[in-house]
């Protein structure tokens, strides 16, 4: 399947793409090769083909979901540039 430059020009609008009219035989030759391309695609036998997500077989690492405390408040509150009674100091924004 060819585009022309008609075409080219109503995808470029559908698109909101501003193309000059000295771009149009570019962008058509572009997108043509796109649908050759897709077409190439569609010749490719797939039959007993299970889709998949990735091209290597793996799993996911999982761990365990346990809630726990955290134990580093100290460390993260270390790093804030005002902290009280253990928490975050900020600024007022309401008044």
């Amino acid at each position: 399947m060819s585009i022309s430059e008609d075409q080219a020009r109503k995808v470029a609008h559908l698109a909101r793409i501003a193309v000059d009219d000295a771009a149009l035989p570019a962008l058509a030759r572009d997108l043509s090769g796109i649908l050759h391309f897709m077409d190439q695609l569609n010749e490719v036998d797939v039959e007993g083909v299970e889709p998949m997500t990735g091209v290597t077989p793996m799993r996911l690492k999982r761990r365990e979901d346990v809630v726990t405390s955290g134990g580093m408040a100290d460390k993260i509150l270390s790093n804030a540039p005002d902290a009280r009674e253990g928490f975050f100091a900020v600024p007022k924004v309401v008044e």
